[in-house]
C-alpha cells in the first residue's frame, strides 16, 4: 500500500458535511477503507450575538473543501469523484496534488517551530519592562496585554509625553522587575 497523504477535495457549495458522510458511510463497506485515514471539514467556532444571548457557530476555515487523508491510487481518486457532490481535486491536469507537512501542521494547528521547545512567558500584565530591539530600543514601559499564541506584548510607552500602546516580540524586551 502506498503511503497516506492529505489531499484537497473540491466539493459543491454547502455540500462538505454530505459528502463527507457519504465517504465515511461508503468506506465502511469498502475493501478500501485501509487507504483511508482521516477526513476533516476545517473549521473553527466562533461566537455570535442574537437577541442578547451569545451563541456558538462553527464557521468553515475553507468553504467548499475537505481535506482527506489517503493513499492516492487510481481505485481510491475513483471512489472519491463517484461521491454526490464531490467535484475534483486540487491539483494541475487531473493530478492531485498532496499537501505539504507544512501546509498541513498549518491547517490543522500543530505548531511546528524549531526553537519553541515551550518558552515560558517570563512577563506578567503591569510588569515593567526594557525594549532592547527595534524601533522603540531604549525605551520603558510596563506590559498592558500578553499574546502567548503570537509570542507578542502590547507594552504601554510614553512618545513625546503621552502613552502609547506599542506592540512588542517576546525576545525584543527584557524585564526591569
Amino acid at each position: 500500500m502506498t503511503k497516506k497523504e492529505w489531499y484537497v477535495l473540491h466539493t459543491y457549495v454547502s455540500r462538505e458535511k454530505q459528502v463527507k458522510e457519504a465517504l465515511e458511510k461508503f468506506l465502511e463497506e469498502s475493501e478500501l477503507k485501509d487507504y483511508f485515514g482521516a477526513i476533516l471539514i476545517s473549521s473553527h467556532k466562533t461566537f455570535i450575538f442574537k437577541n442578547g444571548k451569545k451563541l456558538v457557530k462553527e464557521k468553515k476555515i475553507f468553504p467548499n473543501y475537505i481535506l482527506i487523508e489517503m493513499a492516492m491510487t487510481p481505485e481510491t481518486y475513483n471512489f472519491v469523484l463517484r461521491i454526490p457532490g464531490a467535484t475534483k481535486f486540487l491539483g494541475s491536469n487531473k493530478v492531485p496534488k498532496p499537501l505539504s507537512e507544512a501546509e498541513i501542521n498549518r491547517i490543522l494547528g500543530v505548531k511546528q517551530d524549531k526553537d519553541a521547545i515551550s518558552r515560558k512567558v517570563n512577563f506578567l500584565v503591569d510588569s515593567r519592562i526594557k525594549i532592547i530591539e527595534g524601533p522603540f530600543n531604549d525605551f520603558e514601559g510596563t506590559v498592558e496585554r500578553i499574546i502567548e499564541d503570537k509570542e507578542k506584548l502590547v507594552v504601554n510607552v510614553s512618545v513625546f509625553g503621552r502613552i502609547t500602546p506599542v506592540e512588542v516580540n517576546f525576545n525584543q524586551v527584557e524585564s526591569l522587575d
